[in-house]
């Protein structure tokens, strides 16, 4: 038997064993096409260099206004931080708390993550508790949205464009260039790399020791643990259904607890909520010549009479059609699943790859919101605050970016396997 390390699917199960790579090459899994690892050269020094030149900017993107509008000598400007304040202050908390968070505290929590993981490791030193700073780095990436942020503030400039002189400020400069570093960062970063780096300079493996299998071809079968957050293998106690990781600590399962179940509860609560969402006014905007409240729709129709063709596709795309068609996906894949379906298994498994990495680009909307809600406060003039469509759009695309993370999708591979209990 082969000395080579096994590893699992975190997408089908199927249990693998490492290969090496050449520089820049990608391991995929032979059963569901999944990416299991990849070889980054100077993958330490790359990724840290990318998070301390985002956290300076960051810095300075916190400083400085995103943009200002021009009416008639009124200059009214406004940070990032302004604009949340600007949210709560008109009483739509919930909205500037999801604002606040995806664009301030999870970028930050995941660049000081990566910081304080790497810089150790750069002076030959190991980190203290580098289990928490994982634990934290997989809680803030998804929820990490400084990409549909810029792309946010791009759709309210032209349609603050219409309305006043645009002043583009140093912090939208500032957030393009975080955005392009944290992503370089992303890539850079090779977890296997960290933990091997750890291992050498640490006492004790914290491996788990030699795991052997006869011919069970899933790590469940095997009686295996996969720990998501490191990747590493482990046995849980006899009779046990779940354990922790001896590396990381992370709690780990065979499959998700209550998956199915879960996933419905956010579902239906999305679905019930994706109605008022589209129905009720957005934005309520009042001037001298009276008041006008604005779907997402309206918006979308507005953009394009405008001449704005392109943004009025992404705002619809983005806004309207993605949040419909991922509840329509992961209905699809959970009643799937709960009928065993064997049916398209590896369709259904890129639908729910797509799922996720479309989920987020929904909260397009809410940030063009933020801007033009912060920007548009000339009291004698005209002023905007967001309406309850806002809010009930937020939490539709919190709800099914949690129905998209409830879903196990080994489950759709469950059905495939013989006797699996």
């Amino acid at each position: 038997m082969t000395s080579a390390r096994l590893i699992a699917c975190h997408e089908c199960d199927l249990l693998q064993r490492e290969a090496a790579l050449p520089a820049g090459g990608i391991a995929r899994c032979r059963r569901c096409g999944a990416e299991l690892y990849r070889s980054r050269p100077e993958s330490l020094d790359r990724a840290l260099a990318f998070t301390l030149a985002a956290m300076v900017l960051f810095t300075v993107a916190n400083m400085f206004p995103v943009v200002g509008l021009s009416v008639k000598g009124d200059l009214v400007q406004s940070t990032l931080f302004g604009a949340v304040q600007i949210l709560y202050r008109d009483g739509a908390w919930p909205l500037a708390g999801l604002v606040f968070v995806t664009t301030l505290m999870m970028p930050l929590l995941r660049m000081a993550a990566l910081a304080y993981i790497l810089l150790p490791l750069r002076l030959h030193r190991v980190p203290r508790r580098p289990d928490l700073a994982f634990r934290v780095l997989d809680l803030a990436a998804p929820w990490g949205m400084t990409e549909v942020l810029i792309l946010g503030m791009l759709v309210a400039l032209v349609k603050l464009a219409h309305i006043a002189t645009v002043v583009p400020g140093v912090a939208l400069w500032a957030f393009g260039a975080v955005m392009l570093l944290i992503a370089a960062a992303s890539a850079a970063f090779d977890p296997r790399d960290v933990w091997a780096r750890i291992r050498a300079t640490s006492k004790g493996d914290g491996e788990g020791g030699g795991l052997t299998v006869a011919s069970a071809a899933t790590a469940a079968r095997a009686g295996l643990l996969v720990c998501h957050s490191c990747g590493l293998l482990s046995r849980p106690a006899p009779h046990a259904h779940e354990g922790s990781c001896p590396r990381c600590g992370a709690h780990l399962h065979f499959r998700k607890p209550a998956s199915i179940a879960r996933t419905w509860a956010f579902l239906i609560a999305a679905m019930i909520l994706y109605i008022p969402a589209n129905v009720l006014p957005v934005m309520d905007t009042s001037s001298l010549f009276g008041a006008q409240e604005d779907t997402i729709l309206s918006g979308v129709a507005y953009l394009w009479t405008s001449g704005s063709w392109l943004l009025a596709s992404v705002v619809f795309i983005a806004s309207i059609a993605v949040p419909m068609l991922k509840i329509i996906a992961l209905v699809f894949l959970v009643v799937s699943a709960q009928f065993r379906s064997t049916w398209l298994l590896g369709n259904r498994t890129r639908i729910y790859r797509l799922v996720e990495l479309v989920g987020r680009w929904s909260m397009l909307d809410i940030y063009v919101i933020t801007f033009l809600v912060a920007l548009v406060q000339f009291s004698a003039l005209a002023t905007i605050k967001a309406g309850p469509a806002a809010m009930a759009f937020g939490a539709v695309v919190v709800l099914t970016m949690f129905a998209a993370m409830s879903f196990d999708p080994r489950l759709i591979w469950d059905a495939a396997e013989k006797d699996h209990g």
